[in-house]
């Protein structure tokens, strides 16, 4: 059996490899739609939201291009339209109540909009040894070469325990949250050195 590999694919510069991010996609409707009865939008087979742009880091695991494993990566201070409702990310339009059917009260304080702050969203990953840490680690280590000082993330409450067990200082930015799918937190992670890095020191 092939070995998993870990990509990232910046859009629109890895337009030539969207073919693993529409299997990513597929893997999110399996997950979230069929698995976890998410009622969130999908068609053809895949799941995809407003988010979804061409201007979206994404890291992609995978076994001869059949995704296994994935997260979504926006920069904060990017808009997306320009009628009625702007978006921004995920956190932050739940805070102002933009998304229909998420909490409003994820964050004590507004969410931030800097190009050093980045959000994690739709990490998914199939129950494989090391699958999680691995794209947790790609995701760190881009973010890092970016620039980039924090992540916030998203997740159930053992999201938070993952990441601590991996080295990461997660800070909660709110309460635990409840909606229909579930229990939610918002925290916010500082970007750490790679690990290739910090064993060269």
């Amino acid at each position: 059996m092939a070995r998993v590999q870990v990509e990232l694919i910046s859009l629109p510069r890895d337009m030539a490899r969207f073919d693993l991010v529409t299997s990513f996609l597929k893997l999110r409707k399996q997950i979230f739609v069929d698995r976890m009865a998410w009622p969130l939008h999908h068609a053809e087979g895949i799941e995809f939201e407003q988010y979804d742009t061409y201007d979206t880091a994404y890291v992609i695991a995978h076994r001869d291009g059949q995704a296994v494993g994935g997260a979504r990566l926006k920069r904060t201070d990017k808009s997306l339209g320009d009628g009625a409702v702007v978006y921004s990310y995920m956190i932050r339009d739940a805070h102002l109540g933009l998304l229909p059917g998420m909490p409003t009260n994820l964050c004590h304080d507004e969410p931030p909009v800097d190009p050093q702050a980045w959000e994690l969203t739709r990490f998914a990953a199939l129950p494989l040894p090391g699958l999680a840490e691995q794209i947790l680690e790609v995701a760190n280590d881009y973010l890092h070469r970016v620039g980039a000082s924090e992540c916030l993330f998203l997740g159930p409450p053992a999201f938070l325990r993952m990441a601590s067990r991996l080295g990461w200082t997660p800070q909660p930015l709110g309460d635990l949250v409840s909606n229909d799918d579930g229990k939610f937190l918002a925290f916010s992670c500082a970007v750490r050195q790679p690990a290739a890095q910090v064993a060269l020191h």
